[in-house]
Order: structure tokens, then sequence, then C-alpha cells
């Protein structure tokens, strides 16, 4: 069938001969491969030698063999519908199409026959192999049967889908045994979903039921993505709410009322902390699980994306002896990072850092930390009376949400302490109100916030796939930019492998800086709107999140769509 079988000794003299690698690292590739006992393209594709696909692709050309890139083909779902999912994982290979009366197959083991000749068996029919990546076929199996559909095939095959449904089957914790094939595979399915969302850099996942389907989304980049799963994951909703539960130390009997819990995992080398929230819905409990790192490595202030005007402010403020600087936005917009990086500068031998959060983030080494637990009423208030007793010269309040938590933080700002916190404001100056609207007197806002930083987390483009585009007097229109900035250099992405065909890859932040001096004080302290507050910031020559947004756009790191949503106001600038 093959012109060439394959032999490591053999691909290796190819790779010298093509040039492709210098002989030192085809001698470690080889004695990595004879260690391993794998095959010399896997080998050399692990030690990031060479990548997967183009690696894959010398050894279709050296064996004579087809090769076939799975993500830039397009597979119809009724050759997919031929092979069923337990099959296709079973044995690691992917139906791509119908040649004649052949099956055509992807698989990255084409000159097994004894597998061949499994397949053929099983399906009845002739196939004919075409060799494609072990990283390239697993995608591919999740794209187009769906995560975990092998295990959903599983439990539908053996136990059949009402069983899950009436009653969940789980009763007791994984360290205590499973009970069952079908608490096993529940389990194993919960898991596959914690994986891909910790792997896809998720920081949520929603499990959300509706009258005929259960919808699976993760949160990526701040942005929702829906997670290809098979249609008959809906029949198990309920054991796999009931499995969560139990991972959580909830009640699983309860249904009717909103649970919280939290579950530690570790995922190879990392701990992760789980926060999971439980809402009855009409059709079923509805699943949010946010996923936190508690070893995430620290951005230091210098990598936030901070333009260097606003640097050098930020630096100037978290420098002074007292007062309170406050970060805001909605939830997820970065304010956590941004106060653990203003915290990380200042911790050193000299100072007294305490922190009440919730939850706690990040552990910082040298700082002490305090999880609030309203259920034994330890709370924001009562926590920061208490560490004032511990003599502190910094400290960090989670979020200031009632009148009692805000007066607190004020007046140990003013005796004194250099507090930082966050508020859930839409822009800076709109920080001043919520405080006063809570209850604050105006002259102890005046007299005790030294800044507000409103912040929003923004996408970076792909760098693998990064084209530049021409702007459009819409997009100028809506930042409040005027048309002679049409002119300006412009990127977006265009989506690839790499980015997940999103386009973007990874976070930056951008900012809005109101430092308050005597003129706005004295706003403040007149209880002027927020919008007038704005106004006179402005005049003296704060940057709004719109024109903090443009300048990054003009740097190439992000685009103008991207600015555009996440900018609450149309007119920004």
């Amino acid at each position: 069938m093959y012109l060439t079988r394959f032999n490591n000794d053999d691909f290796s003299r190819f790779l010298l001969e093509q040039k492709i690698l210098d002989e030192q690292r085809v001698r470690a590739s080889l004695r990595e491969a004879i260690k391993s006992s794998k095959r010399l393209d896997q080998v050399i594709a692990k030690l990031g030698y060479i990548p997967e696909d183009k690696i894959v692709s010398l050894l279709a050309d050296h064996l004579k063999i087809p090769y076939q890139h799975l993500s830039d083909k397009v597979i119809d779902r009724e050759i997919i519908g031929k092979v069923p999912a337990k099959f296709a994982h079973h044995y690691q290979f992917l139906p791509v199409e119908i040649s004649g009366s052949k099956l055509v197959i992807a698989t990255n083991d084409p000159q097994n026959l004894e597998l061949l000749d499994e397949i053929k068996l099983a399906l009845e029919c002739d196939v004919k192999p075409v060799l494609s990546g072990e990283r390239d076929i697993q995608e591919a199996l999740k794209k187009y049967y769906g995560i975990g559909a092998a295990t959903v095939e599983k439990l539908l095959n053996e136990s059949g889908p009402t069983i899950a449904i009436e009653t969940p089957t789980i009763q007791t914790e994984e360290i205590s045994g499973v009970e069952g094939t079908e608490d096993a595979s529940i389990v194993k399915f919960v898991n596959q979903i914690l994986y891909e969302g910790y792997k896809d850099r998720a920081t949520d996942i929603h499990i959300e039921p509706f009258e005929d389907d259960l919808r699976i989304r993760y949160r990526i980049d701040g942005v929702l993505y829906r997670a290809s799963m098979p249609p008959t994951i809906r029949h198990f909703h309920s054991s796999i709410v009931s499995r969560i539960k139990i991972m959580a130390n909830l009640d699983i009997a309860e249904r009717r009322l909103p649970q919280d819990g939290r579950i530690k995992v570790k995922i190879g080398e990392e701990d992760l902390d789980l926060r999971v929230s439980i809402l009855p819905t009409p059709y079923g409990e509805s699943v949010n699980i946010r996923l936190l790192s508690s070893h995430t490595v620290l951005l230091e202030l210098e990598s936030l994306g901070l333009l260097p005007p606003d640097l050098e402010t930020l630096e100037k403020m978290i420098r002074k002896p007292h007062g309170i600087i406050f970060v805001t936005g909605p939830t997820g917009s970065g304010k956590t990072t941004t106060l653990y990086a203003c915290l990380s500068k200042l911790n050193n031998e000299e100072k007294k850092i305490i922190t009440i959060e919730d939850p706690i983030e990040y552990l910082i080494k040298g700082v002490t930390q305090i999880q609030i637990h309203p259920k034994i009423d330890l709370t924001f208030a009562r926590g920061l009376r208490s560490m004032l007793r511990h003599d502190p010269n910094i400290m960090m309040v989670g979020e200031v949400r009632d009148f009692e938590t805000a007066e607190i933080t004020i007046r140990v700002a003013l005796t004194g302490h250099l507090v930082f916190s966050t508020l859930h404001t839409n822009d800076a100056a709109g920080a001043v109100t919520r405080l006063v609207d809570m209850g604050v007197e105006p002259y102890l806002v005046a007299s005790s916030v030294e800044c507000i930083i409103a912040q929003r987390l923004v996408r970076l483009i792909c760098p693998h796939c990064k084209n530049k585009v021409k702007l459009t007097p819409e997009d100028l229109s809506i930042l409040g930019l005027s048309p002679k900035e049409l002119s300006t250099p412009a990127y977006d992405g265009n989506g690839c492998e790499k980015c997940k065909f999103t386009g973007y890859q990874g976070r930056t932040a951008i900012y809005e800086f109101l430092v308050l001096d005597d003129e706005l004080r004295n706003l403040i302290v007149k209880k002027r709107a927020a919008h007038e507050v704005k106004a006179l910031a402005l005049a003296r020559g704060m940057r709004t999140l719109g024109q903090d947004g443009w300048e990054k756009v003009k740097k190439g790191l992000t685009s103008v769509s991207e600015v555009i949503r996440v900018s609450q106001d149309e007119n920004q600038i």
C-alpha cells in the first residue's frame, strides 16, 4: 500500500538530507524516541523543534501518504454520523469524506494495519487513511462530536437517559469510591468540562438548562463561547449538577434555593480554586463555575498596560502615606489584578499590609490576607475593625458594598492609613456619586479619596493572524474622533488555529485616572453631579477610557471594535 514503511532511522536521515534539523537535534530526538518508545515525529513535536502540523506534513511526504490538516477541513455532518463517537475516540481517528466506495479517515497511525482492519470490520466498509497530527485529530473530535461525546454515548448505551433525569445517581464522594458505571462516567465527564475550560484559559464555565437543550459556555478573554457538546448531554443535566454539588460540598437534595460553594482541584501541577454558584430555573439548576488559580504569577505595575503618564501617576499615588485609592469597573474588569499589582509594589519588610477579600484570588507572600465569611458574621466592616488592631500601614478592602463598610474605610484613611478598594461604577466620576448615595458625607469623600481609577479589559489582537484594516467614519463617530483620523493605521485579527479563530489572544486594560485636587474636592463638597466632576477633570487633562483605548489601537494592541465593545458611553472621548 505504501512506498515507504516508517522507521525512525530512515526518517532521521530524511530530515538531515532535507536540512530541516541539524544533526545535534536529530540525535537528541532519536535518543528520546528510543527512551519513550515513540515515533520520531512525535518526539520532535513534543520537544518543540518543529510544530506538529509541519512535522506531520514532512512525515507524509517521506511516507508518500496524503496529509490532511483537519482545522482547515469542513466535514459533512452526514459523514461524521457514520461513525459512533465512542468508536472514533477509542481508535483516535476521524471520518473525513467518502471517496468512491471507501471511507477516508484521518489517523496519526496510518500504517497500523491491525487498526485499519478493525475499523474496516466494525464499519463494514473499505477505509482509506490519510495522515493527521495527534492534536489536530483530538481537536477535531471535540469540534465534531463535542466534549465528552464518548462518555455521554457510553452513558446512553448503558443506562438510558431517563435514570439520570429522575434521580441523581451520585451519592458518594469520589474519594469514597464510585458505585456504578454511570457514576464513574459522570465523574469523568465533569472532569472533562473542567479540564477543557482550564486548557482554553476560561475564567468562567456556565452550565445552563433550557426546555430542550443544555448549553455549556466558556468565558475566554471576557467573551462567552459555546462549547461543542453532544446534544444528548441534556439528559444528564441532573447528574452533572449533583456531581458538582458533591465536589463543592453542597446539598444535592436542595433544588429550590440558590447555593454557593467552593472546590479545590489540581490540574497538572496547578492548584485551582473553583467558586460554584447554583441558581434554580424553570428547567433545572443553572451552574456557574469561576476558575481561580492561587498560584498565578502576579503582574507588575509595568505589565498592566498603563501608558507612561498613567504609570507615573499611579506610582505617585501609591506612595502617599494615607488616603483611599478606588478602582472601579464592572465584574471581571481586572480591578483586583490592578490592586494586587499595587500591593506587590509596596510589599516589603518595613510595611504591614492586611487585606480583607471575597474571595482571596491570589496569595501574596508577606501580606496578611483575610477571607470574609458572612455566615459567621465575618463581614468587610467587622473585619476592618479588627484589622486596625494589628497596626497596619496599608489595607485593602475587596469591595465597598454598603454604608457601614464605606464609612469605616474612609475613617481608616483619615486616621493615617493608605487604603485600596473597589467600587462597581461605570466611570471614575461615578464613584463619587455612588459613595454619597450610600450615605457618606461629601466632605468625608473629598477629604479621604486621593484617586479613582476606572478600567476595562480589552482583548489583544492575535499576533499570528494580525492584519491591517481600514477605519470607517462610523467607528470614529462612536469614539468621538475627527475624520482626519481615518488615515491612522489600525489592525484586527482574521482568526486562526492559535486563537481558536477569534482573532484575539490575551487581554490588556484601558484606564481612566481621576486624581482629586482642590477644585474637584470643592465640587464634591458642593454635591455637584458626576457629569460636572467629569467635565472639570477632562478640562484638567484627564484621559477617558475611550481615549486610552484609542492610544492602544494606534499601538496595534487592540481593535477599534474592542474599545467600542467595552466602552459604556457612545461618546467616551
